[in-house]
């Protein structure tokens, strides 16, 4: 949000849940909040949201981040700041599902540097019901079928015959 100097309006419960039931007061379509990473209590957020009127939660997304040019003395990006993704958050982002997951009713949607089956494996035993892939996808477009497939054989390796079985699991 460039006008507000940069304010994230998903960081505050009150403004995320105002912004979701807007949107959900004008469409029938189910809506999906994909919440910032940056906020203090990202519990809170989402238990706003949901009964805001959310059907299903997706987190996390970037982290705030920046680059400087040490040859211009300068930030690398001209915004200043800009996201971080991919397996560097990953701890971040499991986190964050974990407690989100334990807090709402709705379905949660992980994703922030998922990029092994491993990966998608713990996200879903922290309490998501769905995962996304991004950032993997760029250097192996093949990663969300090599993802599906090594979930595939663990389940079998396992003895798991249906993934809602591992939905949550470590949650105890």
């Amino acid at each position: 949000n460039i006008k507000a100097g940069g304010a994230e309006f998903g960081a505050n419960p009150e403004s995320a849940a105002e912004v979701t039931a807007a949107v959900k007061a004008a469409t029938s379509l189910p809506i999906l909040v994909k919440l910032t990473p940056n906020t203090s209590d990202i519990a809170k957020v989402a238990m706003a949201v949901a009964e805001a009127g959310a059907d299903a939660i997706s987190l996390i997304n970037t982290l705030k981040g920046m680059a400087i040019d040490i040859a211009k003395r300068r930030p690398l990006l001209g915004s200043i700041t800009g996201g971080l993704s991919g397996p560097a958050i990953k701890p971040v982002a499991l986190y964050m599902v974990y407690e989100v997951a334990g807090a709402v009713e709705v379905p949660v949607i992980g994703c922030g540097g998922i990029t092994t089956a491993s990966d998608a494996i713990e996200f879903i035993m922290a309490g998501a019901s769905a995962i996304q892939v991004g950032t993997a996808s760029f250097t192996n477009p093949r990663a969300p079928f090599d993802i599906l497939e090594g979930i595939r054989q663990f389940m079998k390796k396992e003895g798991i015959k249906d993934i809602t079985e591992l939905i949550g699991i470590a949650q105890g």
